[in-house]
């Protein structure tokens, strides 16, 4: 009797064994591809302020000139 009840329980708990280790799995398989996501946003989340840093830094030389050009044509 004792047999036919611990067997019972073993197929009970297999199919969330099986389950645990399907998830198991399946998180070892994503985990290398968030990472290459997470390094491909942080590549894109760079070149954004690299862009940002220039914009600002050519915005800043074009008012420089004009203010300076404005500064001449007063001057004449």
């Amino acid at each position: 009797m004792a047999d036919k009840s611990a067997n019972s329980d073993r197929f009970a708990r297999e199919p969330q064994r099986r389950i645990a280790a399907a998830t198991a799995i399946g998180m070892n398989a994503l985990n290398p591809i968030m990472r290459f996501q997470v390094s491909m946003l942080r590549m894109w989340a760079d070149s954004i302020e690299r862009f940002a840093g220039n914009y600002k830094k050519e915005l800043e030389e074009t008012a420089t000139a004009v203010e300076e050009q404005t500064d001449k044509e007063r001057a004449a």
